[in-house]
């Protein structure tokens, strides 16, 4: 028993210890089917704090042969398995943190040096019986181990890319780390399973990848262990109920991360609300603003107004497959947008490859980057936001006017004006604060038609449903009168018997005009 070869269960015991742990086991069912087979190479993507480190100790806890962990796993799902005491503590484990070596080296060949004596060192001191032909060569003495013992191993590495997220630029560097685990890992017979988990994919170099053996698993193709990715609907569902949380506050602030059709929950976030009681932002003050901001405020191909639209509440059709898994490579707003997604600021439907700002927490961190940066035209109309919310309630009219029309004049330098999409996005800027008390539709299916924007007020809150409706070039009363003929209100009645009809025009010499009447159903 070692620290990096063949280690003890302690790590895993940890996360189960804690209060608040999701039995993710039967991810062993799904590794147990790939050892030694040409897929047993698999290199899991996912945002930071979405349990890739308690993944990695899980999978070092069952197969090490450092410990005994029968006990330990008794009571989980896996021990239904047929096959669970099959691979049961059966085999060579090294598990390995990349950025234990790469934070205390000066160059990543230092690391990699360091890595090499350290694993051989750890393996020599288990099997100083075996004659190695070169006991200073990993791969060799991992061979021949192998050869006299035939007992497999198993890598699980943990932040394998940290050296593509702190030599960001190192491109020389970077080449020789995949190169020195293609030599250990490719086509290695000793080899029964390679378990990788970091934050991006692997780096691709031209047309070719050193590491093409592996079955990259990401946050823009997750199947088939999606279910894995973080805390599941369902069993939010389960840890409400223990916890006699508000449901329905979880999904919004946690929730909106599709994952190849399955719903996510950040499991950090989750487990921060039910264990303190409170709903705060807390997956993304674990790092500043910098984090983000390094990328949003970018403008490859107009990515300003794409963050501006997605910040409305908008959607992007992409093209993940043009982006290189970097962070300093970016040949569109393609790319940036792709990389928000594996940071987890962004989620991405597979099905129609769009993507959207997940949930109100991370909203809310793309809207305070903006209130403190340069864009000051979004800034002060976000700043206002809760004032039109409380003068659109309180039924001024005018007041709502001027101030829809003072945030349009704010942002007319960064988006086009020209028909009533785009009208639509200055409306949704402006009225954000709103997504505090209600659910927000835009182009809600209602009645015959698709209301611009719906505000749905969220569970306990008293307060009127709100439909609003934008004409150009016509007149408020129209837009009030299209909702009462469209039937939109039926479909809203059934959330909220308290409605506001709010409509509002915009004509060509940039005035609008607005209208609200108050319907009880």
């Amino acid at each position: 028993m070692g620290i990096y070869l063949n280690p003890d269960n302690m790590d895993f015991h940890i996360a189960i210890n804690s209060e608040l742990y999701v039995d993710k086991s039967e991810l062993i069912k799904r590794t147990n089917a790939l050892i030694y087979t040409e897929q047993r190479f698999i290199c899991v993507s996912r945002p930071r704090r979405f349990g890739k480190s308690m993944a990695g100790d899980m999978l070092a806890a069952y197969y090490s042969r450092g410990c005994d962990s029968k006990e330990m796993f008794s009571g989980f799902k896996i021990a239904s398995d047929a096959n669970f005491e099959k691979h049961l503590n059966k085999y060579n484990v090294i598990h390995i943190n990349m950025l234990d070596f790469i934070d205390s080296r000066k160059s990543i060949n230092e690391a990699i040096d360091y890595l090499s004596r350290r694993l051989i060192y750890e393996i020599k001191q288990e099997n100083g019986d075996v004659n190695c032909f070169d006991w200073n060569d990993l791969m060799s003495v991992l061979a021949d181990v192998f050869h006299e013992k035939k007992v497999p191993f198993i890598f699980v590495i943990d932040e394998w890319d940290c050296v593509f997220r702190e030599y960001k630029r190192n491109t020389e560097g970077q080449s020789e780390y995949l190169d020195f685990l293609r030599r250990i890992l490719k086509g290695q017979s000793y080899i029964a399973l390679a378990y990788m988990t970091g934050i991006l994919p692997i780096k691709k170099y031209g047309k070719h990848s050193a590491l093409n053996m592996f079955t990259e698993i990401s946050m823009t193709n997750a199947a088939p262990i999606q279910e894995f990715t973080g805390f599941t609907e369902k069993e939010v569902l389960q840890l409400c109920s223990e916890y006699n949380a508000d449901f329905n506050e979880i999904k919004r602030w946690y929730d909106g991360y599709t994952v190849d059709g399955e719903s996510i929950y950040n499991p950090k976030s989750v487990v921060e609300a039910l264990t303190r009681g409170k709903f705060r932002n807390y997956w993304t003050s674990t790092e500043n603003y910098e984090a983000l901001e390094e990328f949003i405020f970018r403008n490859e191909d107009g990515l300003r107004d794409t963050i501006i639209k997605l910040i409305a509440g908008g959607k992007k059709k992409i093209d993940p497959s043009t982006f290189t898994n970097d962070m300093v490579t970016f040949n569109s707003q393609d790319d940036v947008l792709t990389l928000l997604v594996h940071l987890g600021y962004l989620t991405f439907d597979s099905d129609t490859n769009e993507v959207a700002i997940p949930n109100y927490e991370v909203a809310e961190q793309f809207a305070s980057s903006i209130r403190n940066k340069d864009w000051a035209e979004v800034s002060k109309s976000l700043k206002v936001s809760e004032e039109l919310v409380e003068a659109t309630l309180n039924g001024d009219a005018e007041k709502v006017s001027d101030l829809i029309s003072d945030s349009h004049k704010e942002n007319t330098s960064i988006l086009q004006y020209n028909d009533e999409n785009s009208l639509a996005c200055v409306l949704s800027i402006a009225y954000y604060s709103a997504r505090k008390d209600y659910v927000v539709h835009r182009e809600l299916a209602t009645g015959k038609g698709f209301a611009d924007l719906v505000f749905i007020p969220r569970p306990n809150r008293s307060l009127p449903a709100m439909i609003i409706e934008l004409k150009k070039g016509h007149s408020a009363e129209e837009a009030v009168k299209q909702i009462k003929e469209n039937d939109y209100l039926h479909k809203v009645s059934e959330y909220n018997e308290e409605i506001l009809l709010v409509g509002i025009n915009y004509d060509e010499k940039k005035d609008y005009s607005c209208i609200i009447e108050k319907i009880i159903k």
